[in-house]
């Protein structure tokens, strides 16, 4: 029976081929021998920087790469949002090239991992080498995936750096609002829209706690995935990258700019901080990209909200804005160190 069965699969190869796969195995993560050899060709150190959107990944961005011997871009979103750099390979096809027994190349061994890090390391450094610099990163919010980003990156980037960045999930919220509003959204609701002309024509009642800029539905999805992404970020940054890792709140950069770029730095790795970075970093914080472009895109609702500040939540929010925040995330509040307890 099983010379039968042998003989009738062969007949079947050598009339349709081989038979396809429908779903590839996992990528495999790449091996510490294959980090020391594609750091012969691309030999910079690196940095991703995540965060939850509208946490001040871009400014932090912007302040890093002032350092003489740091470059940093955005947002080539590797690992962070679909479909994500392992779609280069992540079909049944791409395996069965890459791993193929009578490809003498891959040595035995699934090429994926190599192919996706040398295409991220072209990348990065390919600007870095323009600029000059030896140590190189990206920042790409990391909303939608939380923990699976940290993951990924983890297969591919073993030996890079990990720099998450939180800003307080009150002014997330209202960051995040405004934009919506001022992108209009396609996502908005009918009751959305009717806040939005209503704010148009009269801002009042939405500054002295007499009605909400939110719906309870936006509070808590945003609020519920602003504690997914500090946890699952967090708990997967420290179990894997270790000493590799490094927390900071947005508050505390605008708070103390060289105090926070210092520490920022000196993770990195680079040589020296010198004392005249202070005045560039306060020259570069005064200027707010997101700012402008908001206000070109929208004047009237983008004048509502000071852009880029620590606090905006406390003259927008109501009592029940507060109570439904509370019960969504406010334990991460306390632990994040934005409030002592739920008494707010």
């Amino acid at each position: 029976m099983e010379i039968l069965s042998r003989l009738k699969s062969a007949a079947r190869i050598l009339l349709k081929g081989d038979p396809k796969k429908k779903n590839r195995n996992p990528i495999p993560a790449i091996t510490p021998e294959e980090v020391a050899e594609i750091r012969q060709f691309f030999p910079r150190e690196k940095f991703f920087i995540f965060g939850h959107a509208r946490s001040g990944t871009t400014l932090l961005l912007r302040l890093a790469r002032l350092h003489p011997e740091v470059h940093g871009n955005y947002q080539a979103h590797f690992f962070t949002r679909q479909p994500l750099l392992k779609s280069l390979v992540n079909t049944p096809e791409a395996e069965e090239w890459l791993a193929r027994k009578s490809n003498r190349w891959n040595q035995g061994r699934d090429l994926s991992p190599l192919v996706l890090r040398a295409a991220a390391d072209f990348i990065l450094e390919r600007d870095a080498a323009r600029a000059g610099k030896m140590i190189v990163g990206d920042k790409s919010p990391s909303s939608t995936i939380h923990g699976q980003a940290v993951r990924d990156m983890h297969t591919i980037y073993p030996d890079a750096k990990l720099v998450y960045i939180v800003r307080d999930g009150r002014d997330v919220l209202i960051s995040e609002r405004f934009r919506n509003f001022v992108e209009e959204s396609k996502f908005l609701s009918a009751e959305d829209k009717r806040i939005i002309e209503d704010l148009r024509k009269d801002q009042t009642s939405f500054t002295n706690g007499a009605r909400s800029i939110f719906t309870e539905t936006f509070i808590r999805r945003v609020a519920q995935g602003w504690v997914k992404n500090l946890q699952e970020t967090e708990n997967e940054a420290q179990r894997l990258y270790g000493k590799n890792y490094f927390g900071m709140r947005y508050e505390d950069l605008l708070e103390k700019p060289f105090d926070e770029m210092s520490r920022f730095w000196k993770f990195l790795g680079v040589k020296k901080i010198a004392k005249s970075l202070d005045k560039s970093l306060r020259a570069e914080m005064t200027s707010n990209p997101d700012e402008e472009w908001q206000a070109q895109r929208n004047e009237g609702i983008a004048s509502f909200l000071p852009k880029g500040q620590a606090g905006n939540w406390q003259r927008l929010f109501t009592e029940k804005d507060k109570s439904i925040f509370k019960e969504a995330a406010g334990e991460m509040l306390v632990k994040w160190k934005y409030e002592k307890d739920l008494n707010w």
